[in-house]
């Protein structure tokens, strides 16, 4: 089969098994970004909710560049990889200080937070222009469609992918192309279990004649995880409670939370209490429980301390009935759950 068989089935599939999504219903290019920054580490499934009340809060690209950090940190509360909707809003007022919304492929690689993909993605969906996008779903498409092995994360591998998916365009059908093979991925070549046995590729597929489609695609390099362990105090005095905002270069930048030690293991009572008996008898809630980030494993321990004198500690003292006004990580609403408010 010849590349423009392959596109072309790929097309036919897509007219019949594509997803209806509400950013597909329209060339608005704002939609369409935010809708793509949504979904850069997001299932679909997830980020379609948020996409909704994003759009809602924020209908344009001045009622977002005019809102506040928090205001869009709090709502993208819960969808993780915080720096997004930071740079989300950078780019927001990139774009407002342009007056339009970039039109060319050049101008919106240029925002902030936009890489080669997302900016593919917009030019095609919003614009129509030629060029391929090129995310975990094609790389895995085109592995096991042509049974390459070579790594996708080498420079090889990224340069190949790259001119590969940029040859199977279909001219004058970039958004529907692109959107075909991301679903395609996403639907029928899955990481797991790929639906193989009703794929209209298969009789042509490499990696399905060779037996390798398990195999397929390749990575060189290992993710390697870190464990970490965090201790959080829920403090509350005279109705009040403390909360802290995570500073720069690290995890949850601009997020709030309750007052957290980090260890090199888990700390004992003993050793909690040492540190913050003078205030009142600490008390666990949960111990040992875990966060998987990407990279990084935490490992937490809660503990409420009802304080009988206020606590020396620097922060932002809060009422808790006010609590839900603040943008925390996902592993600080965990906590939440465990402590109604008084």
């Amino acid at each position: 089969m010849n590349a423009s068989d392959f596109s072309l089935r790929l097309l036919d599939w897509y007219a019949e098994h594509g997803r209806n999504l509400p950013w597909r219903q329209t060339r608005d290019p704002y939609r369409i970004w935010i809708s793509e920054i949504i979904l850069q580490q997001t299932r679909v499934a997830q980020g379609y909710d948020y996409f909704l009340r994003f759009v809602r809060r924020f209908p344009n690209v001045d009622s977002l560049a005019d809102a506040s950090e928090d205001d869009v940190l709090r709502l993208w509360q819960g969808l993780g990889y915080y720096s997004r909707a930071r740079n989300l809003h950078a780019a927001s007022r990139q774009i407002q200080a342009i007056g339009h919304f970039p039109n060319t492929y050049e101008e919106i690689r240029q925002l902030k937070g936009v890489g080669d993909y997302t900016a593919a993605a917009i030019a095609s969906m919003a614009f129509d222009l030629p060029h391929a996008v090129v995310d975990g779903n094609v790389y895995r498409v085109l592995s096991r469609y042509f049974g390459i092995d070579t790594p996708i994360d080498s420079t090889q591998g990224k340069r190949l992918f790259s001119a590969m998916a940029q040859e199977m365009m279909v001219p004058g059908h970039s958004a529907d192309y692109n959107q075909a093979i991301m679903d395609f991925g996403a639907i029928q070549c899955t990481p797991k279990s790929p639906q193989c046995a009703t794929c209209p590729l298969a009789d042509t597929c490499q990696a399905y004649a060779d037996g390798t489609v398990d195999a397929l695609p390749v990575k060189q390099h290992v993710t390697r995880v870190r464990n970490r362990y965090f201790t959080y105090f829920y403090v509350r005095y005279g109705g009040q409670t403390l909360l802290q905002r995570r500073a720069d270069g690290d995890i949850w930048q601009g997020l709030y939370q309750p007052p957290m030690l980090e260890t090199s293991r888990p700390m004992t009572l003993a050793e909690v209490s040492a540190r913050v008996g003078q205030y009142g008898s600490p008390v666990l809630l949960r111990e040992g429980f875990v966060h998987q980030l990407t990279h990084q494993r935490l490992h937490t321990d809660f503990y409420l301390l009802e304080a009988s004198v206020r606590p020396d500690l620097e922060g932002l003292w809060i009422k808790e009935s006010e609590r839900d006004q603040y943008a925390v990580p996902r592993l600080v609403e965990e906590m939440f759950k465990l402590i109604p408010v008084s």
